[in-house]
């Protein structure tokens, strides 16, 4: 039995996907399009097993609820353009009633299999604590399921297409295998990016032939990731963990490196899997949605999340934020409050309440426990506060002469925004909100600097040696970073155009680099791509 743990480990790199290329090499385009079917599912039995089975079940429900959408709008238009003009618009409402009623049972259908399966035991957990605080001996019993790699991921995907049927964006796809490959395509059925069918179907269906333009540059994005998640990701867990699980034996200063420590492994360790899942997906022709753009150059949280985990913001922007906030009660809420508070604090209101609701479906989409809503708190006060009052930080700077383009307020910006997405990702990792919130408060209460000058915090998981790998990478790929915020530079087209022998140096040095500085072997734990656990 084939056993993938990860993107990253050897069953996939060195079995797995040499295979599928080498197959897909060889096929016409038929058997391409088999293969890329046929590999997703090998893939995703390999990680869980029977779960195959809930992947299924998403695929069939959309599929079927899409036709039955489909359905119902072919008949209505006909009825429409034959009826009366007077009877077109009862028509109309009859067809639109139908509609939400189906869409309605598909959205259920596949959100409840996805809240049963990842909320049940944390709704049932806080329902007995309820109980016992209300002095009933009444307690219910957990239940225990087991939850598939990528539900979180592939039920967006799939709810998005039927929202897009819905919506008359795209038409229903008849074909039950393209949009099969559509829902499960291997690369990015882990953690994303959460891919629309407009952006990814075609091309899968399509399956092109293999280029060695493709199989460069998707080797060459694919590496570069696994540098990130090997050298840097993996190298940082050991330290992360030791004090996110122990925290109440180190100072405040210890705890805010590992804070630091933790955001610098949670952003290499998902952008380094995106990117190897670009790269795959680019070595067959696809193109995927990117999922980051250099966020931490950021100069405010609301465009920190334009540049984190971006498929997921617009999946919410689309499909909880616009559909709330233009609802027929919303915008009577923002007229009445237009007249009232103006017209920059007027819309606020109306556009808070849909804020919130995206910022509370963000935490719990993350996971099931106290502190993720607390993220997603934490996220919409920051957000709404800027909303709030940018017009008076405009104003002041305006007053005071301050260019809010200038360079040190760009970078005062940037730093700020930094900070604040450490606090977000502290509450984040920490184990539970209780121990996020004692953590918090020990930065502050318990400051001390006796570990760095004794060198003792060299004994937690990063030696001398780690600290200098983890050194010269950031610096490496801080420095890569800014050229392309502030230049738009692009490393790979640049490569291409470099001669052969030098491009071939640099794909070696990368490998060597990999394979001497990254954190593998013994006295190293295997780390799961992270964000495949939410």
């Amino acid at each position: 039995m084939l056993i993938i743990s990860s993107y990253f480990s050897l069953a996939f790199l060195v079995i797995f996907l040499p295979i599928t290329v080498g197959l897909y090499g060889v096929l016409p385009q038929m058997g391409r399009r088999l293969v890329l079917l046929g590999a997703s599912y090998v893939f995703f039995w390999a990680i869980s097993g029977k779960l195959l089975v809930y992947l299924l079940l998403a695929t069939l429900l959309i599929h079927y609820f899409g036709l039955w959408l489909a359905e119902i709008q072919r008949r209505s238009d006909a009825l429409v353009a034959a009826g009366e003009k007077a009877d077109r618009r009862r028509l109309r409402r009859q067809a639109q009633t139908r509609e939400r009623a189906v869409m309605a049972l598909a959205f259920l259908s596949l959100m409840g299999i996805l809240v049963t399966l990842k909320y049940a035991v944390f709704f049932t957990v806080n329902v007995n604590d309820l109980l016992q605080a209300l002095g009933s001996t009444v307690q219910l019993t957990p239940p225990a399921f087991l939850m598939p790699i990528g539900i979180s991921f592939y039920t967006l995907q799939a709810t998005s297409y039927l929202f897009d049927v819905y919506r008359r964006k795209i038409p229903a796809d008849t074909n039950l295998l393209r949009l099969a490959l559509f829902l499960s395509f291997f690369p990015q059925i882990m953690e994303g990016p959460i891919c629309r069918y407009e952006q990814t179907a075609g091309q899968l269906w399509q399956a092109p032939r293999l280029t060695y333009h493709n199989l460069s540059f998707g080797l060459q994005r694919l590496l570069f990731g696994v540098m990130k998640k090997l050298v840097i990701a993996d190298r940082l867990n050991l330290f992360v963990r030791t004090v996110f699980q122990g925290y109440e034996n180190y100072d405040g200063f210890v705890i805010a490196v590992a804070v630091v420590c933790y955001t610098i492994q949670l952003y290499m360790d998902f952008s380094g899997t995106m990117d190897l899942v670009m790269g795959t997906g680019e070595i067959f022709g696809v193109t995927l949605p990117e999922n980051f753009r250099r966020p931490f150059f950021s100069k405010s949280i609301s465009e920190f999340w334009q540049r984190w985990h971006i498929t997921l913001g617009t999946w919410f922007k689309d499909y909880v934020f616009y559909p709330l906030s233009m609802a027929k009660p919303m915008k009577k809420l923002t007229s009445r409050a237009r007249k009232v508070m103006g017209n920059h604090f007027g819309p606020l209101v109306a556009g808070s309440i849909a804020l919130f609701c995206v910022w509370l479906g963000n935490g719990l989409w993350h996971g099931a426990g106290w502190h993720y809503i607390f993220f997603g708190m934490y996220h919409f006060a920051l957000i709404l506060l800027e909303n709030l009052f940018d017009p008076f930080a405009l104003r002041a700077a305006q007053a005071l002469g301050i260019s809010r383009s200038a360079l040190p307020y760009r970078w005062m910006q940037i730093a700020r925004t930094a900070v604040l997405v450490c606090i977000g990702e502290l509450f984040f990792r920490a184990n539970g909100l209780w121990a996020g919130l004692a953590m918090f408060r020990k930065i502050f209460t318990d400051f001390q600097l006796t570990t760095l000058w004794d060198h003792s915090i060299l004994s937690l998981g990063l030696d001398k040696y780690d600290v200098l790998v983890l050194g010269v990478s950031l610096i490496l790929l801080f420095v890569l970073a800014l050229f392309q915020e502030e230049k738009g530079f692009r490393l790979r087209q640049a490569l291409a155009q470099r001669p052969l022998a030098v491009r071939w140096l640099c794909y070696y040095g990368l490998i060597l680099f990999v394979v001497i500085f990254g954190a593998y072997g013994a006295g190293y734990l295997p780390v799961d791509p992270m964000y495949a656990s939410f």
